[in-house]
């Protein structure tokens, strides 16, 4: 479920300059929104999903047609207000500069329909993924209420979302959360500037009601805590074109090799390896996979300093 959906233009440069005419070397539209990327990257390598979100206006309509056309099972949500659009300006080395609009307002009968139309669509289903920010109007404890009465059911939870949203949801006990580096460390309370940070930071995720914390870590990989401790891993991208939707990818190919262990992790890190070396926020097909360059790390670096902060 993509609370906050959008189209998503993405528009590759040489340089970003400040104040000066800029000719783009390719422009790509793609649908936005955390949980939609979730279910194109599961549609794109062969596994069944269902995507609901919120739609109104000239953009939810567009981006309607653009999910209808990768084959994803929709769940629309009519609503007044129109759905965002989004811009982010790629740089060749794979720096990204988003703009993301706020998104429509709801009014209290739309997000209650939204989160009616998530209960249904939920029946059967393996897992539940609730992501993405909340658009204006959506009071901030409705993923953890959503996520407490899916749990109750027997369903299984992950959690992709920031701020008071993420923060709240974590006592609704979710089965997984997927922040990046800095919503671990907003969500904690902590600097995670190394390895060992980002394993106490999960710690207190954990703590606060998570049962366990996927980690993406942008160029030092990812990482998972859970019962079984701390599993570190990396799959380097030899040529990256974009970071966008590459943290999703990665919460796709984990929940879709089963959603807990190292090899859930590892075939997590393939898809958003293989993400991150495509063009805007295309998800990768099975071509695009190379599993043989994933590499996992049972002992964790916990004094290994992480790199610039990615927004995977």
């Amino acid at each position: 479920m993509t609370a906050n959906p959008s189209v998503d233009r993405t528009v590759e440069v040489d340089a970003l300059a400040r104040g000066t005419v800029i000719r783009a070397r390719a422009a790509h539209v793609d649908p936005g929104g955390k949980g939609v990327n979730v279910s194109r990257a599961l549609a794109a390598l062969g596994h069944k999903t269902r995507a609901v979100l919120p739609s109104g206006g000239a953009e939810g309509r567009q981006l309607a047609d653009l999910l209808a056309a990768d084959g994803i099972e929709l769940v629309l949500v009519p609503i007044r207000g129109a759905v965002r659009a989004n811009v982010s300006v790629v740089e060749p080395d794979g720096t990204v500069t988003k703009l993301n609009e706020p998104g429509p307002y709801l009014v209290p009968d739309e997000s209650a329909a939204v989160a009616e139309a998530v209960r249904t669509a939920a029946a059967q289903a393996d897992w539940v993924v609730l992501a993405g920010s909340l658009p204006p109007g959506v009071p901030e404890d409705f993923y953890a209420r959503l996520a407490e009465t899916l749990r109750r059911g027997g369903t299984r939870v992950a959690i992709d979302s920031s701020g008071p949203a993420f923060a709240s949801a974590l006592t609704a006990r979710p089965h997984l959360v997927k922040p990046n580096r800095e919503e671990l460390a907003e969500a904690a309370g902590m600097p995670v500037a190394t390895l060992g940070d980002a394993v106490a930071a999960a710690g207190v995720l954990r703590a606060r009601g998570a049962d366990a914390v996927l980690a993406s870590l942008g160029a030092d990989g990812a990482l998972l805590v859970d019962d079984g401790g701390a599993v570190h891993g990396e799959a380097p991208v030899p040529v990256p074109r974009s970071t966008v939707g590459a943290g999703d990818a990665l919460l796709a190919g984990f929940l879709a090799a089963g959603g807990c262990g190292a090899r859930a992790l590892a075939e997590g890190l393939a898809w958003a390896a293989a993400a991150t070396g495509l063009p805007g926020s295309r998800m990768p097909a099975p071509a695009d996979l190379d599993r043989t360059a994933v590499r996992l790390h049972d002992t964790v670096e916990t004094g290994r300093a992480l790199r610039e902060r990615d927004p995977a």
